[in-house]
């Protein structure tokens, strides 16, 4: 039988491979028919096992596993998977010893894989985009005790807390499969050294470098508006990133507790956006969204939340995210000082283009006919709605920024409603780029809703969406 520990105020089941190997399918009526009711994934990890730890005892308890796994008949029968490292694959004629036991339960119910690469990384990453393509986000890890503290600083990295990971120990002999044998109680086993997190974290980084990037090339947009030879700026779109989630991919860079791309490949493509763009990543700062009109003031005290942001420090550069919502960007070549603001629908009624404007005229002397403004992809009138009640505040601004008013939900023009208070600030019509602009090669701002194979759109893809970004920077 299965033996229990106590750890704090939990029980931790204990699998040992000679259990395994001594009870067979009989692992369906007890520990196994547990799994298939509380996870939907199971994840068998053997990424530390070596070519010389493998034996036909081990192929056997894993088969038998596998085959009391497969008489499973529950709906909520879990997947499961074989995590292996490369160096586990063992050549006879001509045949992987793993491939022989895939074959072995491949007659089953086809919920089972066995996955491996070169290392832990790329194997749990596999693995990942297996568990994404079938929506799976109840998962179970079982692994030696050992292992856990390194496994759990791979998942961190590559999972978000859309997932739910749970670890169950398994017990196997340290001598004969390459893992430090401790005599630390099992509840001590949980911490894990500074230098190894930052191993596993430079092994992912390297990791996600070397990967293709997805859907063609990366692609930025730029305007003639603002001069280049005084500041780097553009506008990014949705290619050449390694996102590959669909209504992420594939140059997703924004990460959420509720989207499934964790902040390590969201990293990699703002990474990829410096080297192209040619910035410095380590002095990248976005805005973080609070839909209002709040701004930080580079230098000064960051505020919890802010819309909006202003430099006039060289070699920096500011960013506004953009789904839908308005990324605008703003330029004053004669003070050399620059602005970037995420301009949503509730952003631009409290004027949050004109509080970056004046933050730049409070701050640095900037003359407000001076003050370049770009509006960059953002949802167009041609599909966005809001509820009347919302609607009429637009409407009062200019009825021109409202179609089919009288009706429930009638489409709004927030660029529209940008332009209008940002001349009514005493911005000049001539400074300001957005829609109104007729040649279709100098237009940046484009429908976001209307190109799905350029840009993310909330209002297209729903609450799992990805985020594209306006970026600028004063030269040194």
């Amino acid at each position: 039988m299965p033996r229990f520990i106590k750890r704090g105020s939990q029980r931790t089941r204990l699998i040992r491979w000679d259990f395994l190997i001594q009870t067979g399918s009989s692992l369906k009526d007890q520990h196994l028919h547990g799994l298939s009711t509380m996870a939907k994934a199971v994840l068998i990890d053997l990424c530390h096992l070596e070519t010389n730890s493998w034996n036909n005892q081990i192929q056997d308890s894993i088969i038998r596993t596998l085959e009391a796994l497969g008489k499973e008949v529950s709906s909520q029968a879990p997947f499961v998977c074989l995590m292996c490292c490369q160096a586990l694959k063992t050549k006879r004629n001509g045949e992987d010893t793993l491939q022989k036991t895939m074959q072995s339960f491949q007659c089953s119910k086809g919920r089972f894989e066995v996955v491996c690469s070169e290392n832990t990384v790329s194997t749990l990453y596999a693995i990942k985009q297996k568990l994404d393509e079938k929506d799976i986000s109840v998962i179970k890890i079982i692994l030696p005790s050992q292992r856990k503290p390194l496994m759990r600083e791979y998942t961190s990295q590559l999972f978000t807390s859309v997932y739910q990971i749970e670890y169950e120990d398994l017990e196997v002999t340290c001598e004969e499969n390459n893992l430090p044998k401790s005599t630390a109680p099992q509840s001590e086993l949980i911490s894990l050294s500074v230098q190894d997190a930052e191993k596993i974290q430079n092994e992912i980084k390297m990791f996600f470098e070397s990967l293709p990037a997805l859907k063609g090339k990366l692609t930025l947009l730029k305007s003639s508006l603002i001069p280049d030879h005084i500041f780097l700026h553009g506008f990014t779109t949705r290619t050449g990133g390694i996102s590959y989630i669909s209504t992420l991919s594939s140059f997703n860079l924004f990460s959420s507790s509720k989207r499934r791309d964790p902040p390590a490949v969201v990293k990699e493509n703002l990474r990829r956006l410096a080297v192209t763009a040619g910035f410095n990543q380590d002095t990248y700062h976005s805005v973080k969204v609070n839909h209002a009109s709040d701004v930080w003031i580079m230098g000064k005290t960051k505020p919890e939340s802010y819309d909006g942001i202003v430099t006039n420090q060289k070699g920096v550069t500011i960013a506004a995210p953009g789904a839908d919502c308005i990324p605008v960007l703003f330029a004053d070549p004669v003070r050399k000082a620059c602005g970037a603001a995420h301009s949503g629908w509730q952003g631009t009624l409290q004027g949050v283009s004109m509080a970056v404007v004046n933050a730049m005229i409070s701050e640095y002397g900037c003359n407000v006919k001076d003050i370049l403004v770009v509006l960059g992809p953002s949802v167009g009138p041609c599909c966005f709605k809001l509820p009347q009640e919302s609607a009429q505040k637009f409407h009062r601004i200019d009825p021109k920024c409202v179609r089919l008013y009288e009706s429930s939900h009638p489409y709004v023009d927030i660029r529209r409603a940008t332009r209008v208070l940002l001349e009514a600030g005493g911005v000049l019509p001539q400074n300001i780029q957005d829609d109104s602009v007729m040649d279709p090669n100098q237009n940046v701002t484009l429908c976001t809703s209307c190109c799905p194979n350029q840009f993310y759109s909330h209002v297209r893809d729903g609450e799992n969406f990805g985020t594209q970004v306006g970026y600028i920077s004063i030269k040194g």
